[in-house]
């Protein structure tokens, strides 16, 4: 199985897309999800909405928009003029920020979910013990939330890798730059060149299964540890 040139270079671009966006997703996410799982907010149910909105909203919307707020007329694409950064749409920069509001509810809502698990009285045993918030928070609730962060860390991942939508608008399809493996799948469909489409596309769906597989296989043991 022999890749090209351009194809190398989208693998190694989404694999380092997928690992900066699931870094970033981690930083975002967690205190995100942790003030969810806690806040008494009448209005958190607003932020929880907004969360989600990636799941029921169809990607070339949310590229579309981000484009326009990236871009030149853009408030933030004039804040990052003014700052010698330029305008992020079609950069990796670009790309990046794309990837993490796309897949920040795949992220959210496992370590929410696994903070809410947790419940009060771990945290609360922690405060009769003199220990401060932060303390709590890095000594009780993240050791307990292991297994939400796993599997966001996981599907924030996996969901990057198989983006179109939202870097097709974002970032436009530029080989070598800002051309990832679904892009290059497209383009590779659109050329007639159906033998480099599945070398493409058949190693995304080995990868995927095998990623989604440990995952719930990761899931299924933890009961079995705890006994």
């Amino acid at each position: 199985m022999e890749f090209s040139q351009l194809d190398l270079q989208a693998i190694w671009l989404t694999i380092r897309l997928a690992s900066v966006t699931t870094l970033l997703l981690l930083c975002v996410a967690t205190p995100l999800a942790w003030w969810l799982a806690n806040t008494r907010w009448r209005y958190r149910q607003v932020v929880n909405a907004l969360v989600a909105l990636p799941l029921v909203l169809p990607p070339t919307v949310l590229g579309f928009y981000l484009l326009l707020v990236l871009g030149p007329k853009g408030w933030i694409g004039q804040l990052t003029e003014s700052l010698g950064i330029g305008v992020l749409p079609f950069t990796f920069s670009g790309l990046v920020i794309g990837s993490v509001i796309y897949s920040l509810p795949f992220a959210v809502q496992p370590i929410q979910n696994a903070f809410l698990t947790i419940g009060r009285r771990p945290l609360e045993v922690a405060a009769t013990l003199r220990a401060s918030p932060w303390d709590r928070f890095l000594s009780v609730a993240l050791p307990l939330a292991k297994p939400g962060l796993i599997t966001g860390a996981v599907l924030g991942f996996a969901h990057t890798l198989g983006e179109f939508g939202v870097v097709l608008m974002i970032g436009g399809n530029i080989p070598g730059q800002t051309q990832v493996l679904s892009m290059a799948i497209y383009d590779h469909v659109e050329a007639y060149e159906y033998g480099a489409a599945h070398r493409l596309a058949a190693g995304m769906l080995g990868f995927s299964f095998i990623v989604l597989l440990t995952l719930y296989w990761r899931t299924s043991q933890r009961p079995l540890e705890r006994l």
